[in-house]
């Protein structure tokens, strides 16, 4: 199987981004943007997904976190839709539920090539110890399932820390990406009665 590699800057007047995503690796990462905790949510996610993951983002972070959170979301997003160029043989849908102490995540997505973003949470969260706020968690995410193309269902069933959802969150997600960016044997096409996906 040939691999599934890209590399793509995303430079605006708000932020300069590098991402190098290799889809089939080993869950290397070197993540530098700027933001501790997101880089740590993104070392994560590379290694719970396998994926051979290196993102430089620069952003006017004097102002605030936004501007690089979500062009970060959106340059990891595309990564993902290069890499999958027509998304032939994949197996399409990934599900994945993770525990994480008190928490518990579960992810379900469909790389369909129709975004559409849900996130879910009952539960009042203790967020005082993290400058990283849930409300910036739900932007990354989205900007990032838009920009990839995928529907994304994220639950949170239980949970009072913030780091520890979005830790489950975050794994979740790559487990559940890892499961549908798999090449499944039987198929031979597109993984879709309309032929594109």
């Amino acid at each position: 199987m040939k691999k599934r590699n890209v590399c793509l800057q995303r430079h605006t007047k708000e932020t300069k981004i590098s991402v190098t995503l290799g889809i089939d690796g080993t869950g290397k990462s070197k993540i530098s943007t700027g933001i501790g905790f997101l880089d740590h949510m993104l070392e994560l996610f590379a290694r719970h997904g396998k994926f051979d993951l290196e993102i430089k983002a620069r952003g006017d972070l004097r102002v605030d976190r936004h501007h690089t959170n979500e062009d970060t979301g959106i340059a990891l997003g595309k990564a993902f839709t290069s890499a999958l160029k027509e998304k032939t043989g994949i197996v399409r849908y990934g599900f994945f539920c993770v525990p994480m102490g008190e928490a518990l995540a579960r992810v379900a997505l469909d790389l369909s090539g129709r975004p559409s973003f849900y996130f879910r949470s009952e539960f009042k969260l203790n967020q005082r110890a993290e400058p990283y706020k849930i409300e910036d968690a739900e932007h990354f995410l989205e900007s990032f399932s838009q920009a990839a193309g995928i529907n994304l269902h994220i639950d949170v069933l239980a949970g009072r820390q913030l780091h520890h959802v979005l830790e489950a969150v975050f794994k979740a997600l790559a487990r559940a990406l890892d499961q549908a960016t798999q090449i499944d044997p039987r198929e031979r096409g597109i993984p879709s009665t309309k032929g594109v996906l």
